[in-house]
Formats: C-alpha cells, structure tokens, sequence
C-alpha cells in the first residue's frame, strides 16, 4: 500500500493528486490539517464514487495519532492510516451504499445511525454498529406538479372575464363622458350606454367570483 505523508494538505503537489471527486483538504486530519495519503483507499473511494454516482461527504479520512485520542477514536484506528473514511448517509441509501462498497474492495464497516454516517476501510473484514432502518426508495421522487391546461382553466377564464369586462365598463364610462359633452345629436343613446356600462360591472362581478371559486376548489383537491 504506497503512503505518502505530508505535514499539511496545503502543501499537496497537484501532480500528487489525480482522485477528481476530491480534494486534499476533504482527506486531511480536521485537527491538524496533515494528510496520510494511501493510494490503494484513495482509489477505492474514488471507484466507489464513480459507482454511485453521487457526491460522498467524507465527515472524516486522516487522522493525526493526537486528533484521533481528541475525539475518541480506537487506539489502533484506521484512519490513522489513511485507509478508513466516514461518509454521511445523508444523501445515500446506506443498503445500497454499503453493498457497493462492498463492491469496490472495502472491507471494515461502521454504522452510526444517530451521527448519521458510515465508517469503511480497507480491512480486516468485520462489522459493528446498529444498522441504519431499511428505506422504502432511497429518495422520495421528483414529480413535477400537476399544471392545468391554460385553455381549460377555470381561473384564467374567470380572470378573464373579469379583465375583459372591467375595462369595457371604464370604455362605456368615458365614451358616456365624450356623447355627453360633444355629441347631442345622440344624447337619447346616453342612458343605454350607462345601462351598458352596468352590464359590464356585473359581468366582472361573476367573472371575479369564477375565478376565486376556482382557485378554492383546486386548494380542496391539493392542486395549487
């Protein structure tokens, strides 16, 4: 298992890193910023990725011998190899995450169900932890909402109306105004127009009280 250490992920030659779903920072102790890089666990994770196809939160790779005593790691941990990753269940079904894990040569599995995540390394073979509640799907499915057909709907004719309707009623308001002052030839027509005009706020009334009846009853029946 080719290991190279260096005192800080900061220092990582580019041409050292060649794992493209991480970096060296991601890898690196969280308490002293060092970083044991084993070649052989860094292409497991990386092929463990690529089988996924999904991004891997790793909560914790390396870990320096004084960081892993601060958070209670085992005296002969793993990740103070470079070979063991935490990666959160957050974004993964953990059945499918460990059968592909599995998969791709790792060997050592943790589950920690209240943190959340899941410990992998390179081995020996063993197990522990309580498992994670078996999923119905690993994620609930993306549907897109159900859209009405806008030549059938209800509120935009509503709407409609009511637009339609409200503007005649202004038009027969100010063409009511103009007879009245510029035309006495027609001033008997005068009255129908403002009779007209009354039409035209009725319509506006029902065409408002279309389009909120419509809106209540698509509400009712969870289509909004």
């Amino acid at each position: 298992m080719p290991t190279t250490t260096y005192a800080h992920f900061r220092v990582v030659p580019e041409s050292a890193w060649r794992w493209p779903s991480f970096s060296p920072a991601e890898i690196a102790c969280r308490g002293t910023g060092a970083i044991k890089i084993n070649a052989e666990a860094m292409d497991k994770l990386q092929s463990l990725r690529n089988r996924l196809g999904k991004p891997l939160i790793v909560r914790s790779g390396y870990r320096s011998p004084s960081h892993n005593r601060a958070v209670g790691g085992a005296p002969a941990s793993k990740h103070m190899l470079g070979t063991a990753f935490d990666i959160a269940m957050s974004n993964h079904d953990p059945v499918a995450f460990a059968e592909a894990a599995r998969a791709v040569g790792f060997l050592g599995f943790g589950t920690y169900r209240r943190s959340g995540f899941m410990h992998i390394d390179l081995g020996p073979a063993r197990s522990w932890g309580e498992p994670f509640p078996a999923r119905a799907t690993p994620f609930v499915p993306e549907l897109a909402p159900a859209r009405e057909v806008l030549a059938d709907s209800r509120t935009l004719k509503g709407g409609g109306a009511a637009g339609i309707a409200t503007v005649g009623a202004a038009g027969v308001e100010v063409a009511q105004d103009v007879l009245a002052e510029t035309q006495s030839a027609i001033l008997p027509l005068v009255p129908y127009l403002d009779t007209l005009r009354w039409v035209f706020i009725a319509v506006a009334l029902i065409g408002i009280a279309v389009a909120i009846h419509a809106r209540i009853d698509d509400w009712k029946r969870g289509q909004r």
